[in-house]
């Protein structure tokens, strides 16, 4: 028969350091979360190993009295919180008191500190959980903890650890989550002697960029919403910069990095109207709530939470995002980049995007016989008489038109280079945004045919047609039964008036049979308005003429989400001077 006993306290820190310091990158989570509640400035963080030889935090925060430094590394011991009241409202990163005796249980460790005001440093450490005394130390201020050969004395669990670059790329994701949710704090980050990280304290936007890159700080959006004692900030890239995977997602909860299913939907459907297939979003963003409205004490490694009202949240972020996401491209607010009235190129001077004329394109260029002339005028003919000239106009985002390309592309020139529209699929976007608009407003208006078109029908079409009539109307469709098995289209949206009636009709009473009546106004809506909006865009090789590509790009401007197509596809791409240069060798 079993005897129930206490167990010994080391054994005690030994299990706890399984839970809270799965493997370095764990144990230096924790060391960092320390140095910032110690309201450090500068950070410095030193590996070896991939962190299984040496771990190794330099702060310059408020440091901790001699009296305290053994009680740090007991068990349960804490400045952070005393009492339940403490905990339902913290708002340090650390407050459980466990990680400092966890990682001493199973490692070598020396924690030297110099509280701010004192003449010198004091020093203690601990092997494999054995506390040694107090000894003076030499350190300017703040605090040090070292961590040599951390699962020494549990080599089972040492066993578990993967090889030293797999470690090191847990460390360092680990500290690129720290350091980007605090910009305030400097922080530095060597390897095996060699500097990898150098950040300087500055602006979040500014960190982003080092961190996750300038492509995505170019390509991201910057929100910035309240709603009562929430805020919600930071930076989320447009559909044109995606992953493979979820890499590059970082969410945190008043200064707290945490992963949640809950905030983890919530920005999925923002997306979901936008995103191309499997691709994911990147993003930087900063919930502030109040801290009574969130229970961090749900895991060991504190990186799940438990909201109060979840459902109120949950619709605040969505829509936060989802405003950002659908702000049309003439207000939207991207991340700081370089200014457009003097953007440096490689052919050595600065391209300045000085106000534009709109100019209807010469007929002559397209044609071969004048290509010399247009180019370089008329030889030894007299000139034509000039003429007056046009009012400056302000350059639009998208610039101005300037040809097609294969009917398929539109080429405009905008304040930065070259730009380069997919018709079909911006016009797509257009008309998708139109219908959901005249939907949610019930004013989708109707346009007769001024002769019906009949098709032939399934049982499965004519029974929808004739049991989802106020249904049909309400999306602008008129469809009557001419005979069992034939169907005749009487009405359309206007919206769609140039789509072929036949291919609207068979559509939506698809969706119609399939889904039912409710869903097709609910949760199957957008999908059934997005088929229709693609039957009536333009199609490919659709010769238009200058005026109509300028009104094409005007009204991408004004529309929500206009950046990529109702399947995720971009609308449209720009090319820089730079990169044209670039592509020239100008300047080399």
């Amino acid at each position: 028969m079993s005897v129930i006993r206490v167990l010994p306290d080391l054994l005690i820190n030994q299990i706890a350091a399984g839970e809270v310091v799965e493997r370095p990158a764990s144990a230096l989570k924790e060391m960092l979360e320390n140095s910032v509640d110690a309201g450090a400035g500068e950070i410095a963080v030193n590996l070896m190993q991939g962190g299984t030889k040496l771990l190794r935090v330099a702060d310059d925060g408020v440091g901790i009295v001699a009296e305290e430094l053994p009680l740090a590394l007991e068990r349960h011991a804490t400045s952070k919180i005393s009492s339940l009241t403490d905990l339902e409202s913290v708002q340090s990163l650390g407050f459980r008191g466990e990680a400092l005796a966890s990682i001493a249980a199973v490692s070598r460790l020396a924690l030297t500190s110099r509280r701010r005001g004192e003449r010198h440093a004091w020093k203690v450490e601990a092997s494999g959980g054995e506390i040694g005394g107090l000894q003076p130390a030499a350190l300017d201020s703040g605090t040090l903890l070292e961590v040599h050969d951390l699962y020494f004395n549990t080599p089972a669990r040492r066993k578990f650890l993967k090889s030293e670059a797999t470690e090191y790329g847990h460390c360092e994701e680990m500290f690129r989550r720290i350091a980007l949710g605090h910009p305030e704090v400097g922080f530095s980050l060597q390897h095996n002697a060699r500097k990898i990280w150098h950040l300087p304290i500055g602006t979040m936007e500014r960190r982003a960029a080092t961190l996750l890159g300038e492509e995505f700080s170019a390509a991201s959006v910057v929100l910035d919403e309240r709603a009562g004692n929430l805020r919600l900030w930071g930076l989320a890239s447009l559909p044109g910069f995606t992953r493979g995977g979820r890499d590059a997602q970082y969410f945190y909860v008043n200064g707290r990095f945490v992963r949640d299913k809950l905030l983890s939907h919530a920005i999925r459907e923002a997306y979901k109207d936008i995103l191309h297939h499997d691709r994911h979003p990147a993003f930087a963003l900063f919930l502030e709530i109040e801290p009574e409205a969130v229970d961090v004490n749900v895991h060991p490694t504190k990186i799940e939470v438990r909201f109060r009202d979840a459902r109120a949240l949950h619709q605040f972020i969505y829509h936060a995002l989802n405003k950002a996401l659908s702000a049309p491209i003439r207000t939207r607010q991207i991340a700081p980049d370089k200014p457009a009235s003097s953007i440096t190129h490689a052919g050595g001077g600065s391209f300045y995007a000085t106000p534009q004329q709109q100019t209807q394109m010469p007929l002559g260029v397209a044609e071969r016989a004048n290509l010399y002339e247009t180019m370089f005028g008329r030889i030894g003919k007299p000139e034509a008489p000039s003429q007056p000239e046009q009012p400056e106009l302000e350059m639009p985002p998208l610039g101005f038109a300037l040809g097609q390309l294969h009917g398929v592309y539109i080429l405009a020139q905008n304040a930065k280079g070259l730009v380069i529209v997919d018709m079909h699929a911006a016009h797509e976007r257009i008309t998708y945004e139109k219908l959901k608009t005249a939907l949610d407003q019930r004013s989708i208006a109707m346009q007769p045919l001024l002769i019906p078109v009949s098709f032939h029908a399934g049982a499965l079409d004519v029974a929808a047609a004739a049991e989802h009539n106020a249904v049909l109307l309400e999306l602008g469709f008129e469809i009557a039964a001419l005979s069992p098995t034939t169907l005749a289209v009487r009405a359309l949206p206007a919206l769609l008036g140039d789509a072929d009636p036949v291919l609207l009709a068979r559509d939506v009473l698809k969706e119609l049979h399939e889904s039912g009546a409710a869903q097709v106004l609910a949760e199957r809506r957008n999908e059934l308005l997005a088929t229709l909006a693609c039957h009536a865009s333009v199609r490919a090789n659709r010769k238009l003429v200058v005026p109509e590509m300028n009104a094409l790009l005007r009204e991408m401007e004004s529309t929500e989400r206009a950046d990529q197509c109702n399947h995720g596809r971009p609308t449209w791409r720009e090319i820089t001077m730079e990169q044209l240069d670039g592509l020239f060798m100008r300047g080399k």
